[in-house]
């Protein structure tokens, strides 16, 4: 029987310490942590990684990795009950029943071999005795609140034939199978375009108010906070620093911490329009990929599914200009970037540079030109080699060009130095950084064959808004120190409107309009952009206001 009364919280912790095992970077991950979580309350927990935000969430859901982070002292109080006493049994009862977790990444959190259909069943026969044609029927009713397409169609779906966007819904879909009382979201937005963001956040927002939910939103964003909040917890090193409505942290932030976290978020206001060099760097003309999947082996028929990843695409490019391409995922960005510097091949169209057209090139033919364009990937530890130390992954790029092993090795701590990283990173693995001096790697790599244009696949958009910062800086340093010319891919309007010269709108394969960034962002004209614009989250979010310089 519950013992919790209309005025008390519905979850209330005190004193909380996870101690981390022994030889870690600091003794407790979470430490002397106290906050209260109400009825129909989002409280969201902000901070960059490491900070103990995740840490927390999972001390509450009983999912540490015990033995060797665990509960050292304090209480976690849900409905009169000690989570941090109660046994494996009832905490299983409590996860998914009572208390629901949505993780970051959809993708690895559902099971790859299990429609979603028997997932969400999975859920509500773990915790109910109810039949199997009610659970079909929840299961539906439960994807079609969270707003996902053809629901008897996305039963029967396995979770890599849904969009990222989609996942995530289903994610929420069983999140809130059993109606719980507390749901946790731990960054469920961060690699989302800003549409399908803003769908997510108002998802959760209306799914609060009908079922009284209480939502501790875990997240690095602050448009995020200012949209969704009403009370905010600023988390650095394992501690709480700053606590208080979402109006006091944002307008009026007290701790040094949360005034540099506001600080990094980048302004939608674009910056002075810079001067741009006339010499043309490149030029795409009428570049068209297509995708084909189903039908049977002789070609197209019943199933069979075409996608137009870029159609007619033309764009140019500028000697030192930065031209931002932006839309939502599945428009044809990243595909874009693939076709320019030849990882993948168009079909049809040119890629001019240097008065040569790139795209009928053979490898031999292409391999003088492959170092004069170089790309920077999404996510830098898929892209970068784990059994390599970091001086030779470096130092490939120059070899396999004819450099010495001496004169690669000494290029790549050059490139190195160039991105602010120590020179004992050259002997070190990558999975010894973090994820922003990852990036910084990924970045010396592509310098290190010189190039003259950069291709950067959104390359901060899974970084903490400080560390997004300094990366932003670094490219802005670079481009100014080696005049490079830079293509530079986003979901994030906030982050193309500081770094973007020019901004290219795609949607579902084509440029639909390309402007000057200050132009775009002030007069946009097509319906697809306005709508990309509305829609980014904490659009009145204007922090360095009120903040001491």
């Amino acid at each position: 029987m519950s013992t919790t009364t209309p005025a008390s919280p519905l979850l209330d912790i005190r004193d909380l310490n996870v101690k981390l095992p022994q030889g870690a970077e600091r003794e407790f991950a979470v430490e002397d942590v106290s906050y209260t979580l109400g009825r129909k309350e989002i409280l969201c927990v902000v901070g960059e990684s490491g900070s103990g935000k995740s840490i927390t969430a999972r001390a509450i859901m009983g999912l540490l990795p015990a033995p060797h982070v665990k509960v050292a002292k304090g209480t976690i109080e849900f409905n009169g009950e000690d989570l941090t006493r109660v046994r494996e049994s009832r905490l299983r009862q409590i996860r998914g029943g009572e208390i629901s977790m949505i993780f970051q990444e959809p993708m690895t959190a559902l099971n790859p071999v299990m429609t979603i259909g028997n997932q969400i069943d999975e859920v509500i026969r773990f915790h109910t005795k109810t039949k199997k044609r009610h659970r079909y029927e929840r299961a539906i009713e439960l994807i079609n609140s969270v707003h996902l397409p053809d629901p008897v169609h996305i039963i029967k779906a396995y979770p890599h034939e849904l969009s990222g966007g989609q996942r995530q819904r289903a994610m929420i879909a069983m999140a809130l199978a059993m109606e719980p009382k507390i749901l946790i979201a731990d960054e469920p937005t961060t690699a989302l375009d800003v549409t399908t963001q803003a769908q997510i956040l108002k998802l959760i927002k209306d799914l609060q108010k009908d079922h009284d939910t209480g939502v501790l939103f875990i997240t690095h964003d602050f448009g995020v906070v200012a949209d969704i909040a009403h009370r905010v917890a600023v988390m650095q090193n394992g501690k709480i620093v700053e606590i208080g409505t979402t109006e006091q942290v944002l307008n009026n932030p007290q701790h040094p911490y949360t005034q540099a976290l506001m600080r990094a978020v980048p302004s939608l206001t674009p910056p002075v329009k810079r001067a741009i060099s006339d010499k043309l760097e490149l030029r795409v003309n009428k570049l068209t990929k297509t995708f084909k999947s189903g039908g049977s082996w002789f070609g197209l028929g019943a199933g069979s599914r075409v996608v137009h990843a870029a159609d007619d695409v033309n764009i140019t490019l500028h000697q030192g200009e930065t031209l931002g391409i932006v839309g939502e995922s599945g428009s044809g960005k990243s595909t874009l970037a693939r076709c320019i510097v030849r990882l993948i091949n168009a079909d049809a169209g040119e890629i001019i540079y240097q008065n040569v057209d790139l795209r009928p090139l053979n490898r031999a033919e292409m391999r003088p030109y492959r170092s004069k364009i170089q790309m920077v990937f999404q996510d830098p530890f898929a892209s970068l080699n784990p059994r390599s130390k970091v001086g030779r992954i470096i130092a490939d790029g120059p070899r396999i060009l004819g450099a010495t092993k001496a004169d690669a090795d000494k290029r790549a701590r050059e490139m190195l130095e160039l991105v602010g990283l120590d020179e004992r990173a050259f002997d070190r693995f990558p999975h010894e950084f973090s994820g922003g001096q990852r990036q910084r790697i990924g970045i010396a790599r592509a310098l290190a064959l010189d190039p003259e244009i950069l291709v950067a696949d959104e390359p901060v958009s899974a970084l903490d808004v400080s560390i997004q910062a300094q990366i932003l800086q670094l490219l802005a340093d670079i481009r100014e120190r080696l005049q490079l010319s830079m293509i530079f891919i986003t979901h994030d309007l906030r982050v193309a409107a500081q770094v973007c010269d020019r901004i290219a709108v795609m949607r579902q394969g084509k440029i639909v309009e390309s402007e000057h960034t200050s132009t775009l962002f002030s007069n946009a004209t097509h319906p697809y952009t306005i709508e990309l614009l509305n829609a980014v989250p904490g659009r009145s979010l204007h922090p360095t206001k009120a903040i001491p310089q």
